[in-house]
């Protein structure tokens, strides 16, 4: 089983990020409240190419929160965990405290 994985061109693996469903409180939060459909990065490739063949680099690098679309993505599993595996345009945006 591998331990790791390393996308090509200009794949980005995420780690979505699941919404807390209490405070730290204690208390319990509506499954209804809007939720941010968010991920971590987790390993990105080296990037595409163009026509010239000249590398372009992938806009997101490992750690980065980001926002991803509602659909789309590739599902894989390593391990026990789950990821999603998105092409660099695929991704939205980046999320900044």
């Amino acid at each position: 089983m591998a331990k790791r994985l390393i996308p090509s061109l200009n794949r980005v693996l995420v780690e979505k990020i699941l919404p807390p469903t209490k405070t730290n409180s204690g208390i319990l939060l509506p499954e209804k409240a809007p939720k941010l459909n968010s991920g971590k990065v987790v390993a990105v490739g080296p990037g595409g190419r163009d026509r010239a063949g000249n590398l372009i680099p992938v806009t997101v690098k490992e750690g980065d929160s980001v926002l991803l679309p509602e659909f789309g993505g590739t599902q894989v599993k390593l391990g026990e965990k789950e990821f999603i595996l998105y092409r660099d345009e695929d991704i939205l945006g980046t999320l900044h405290d």
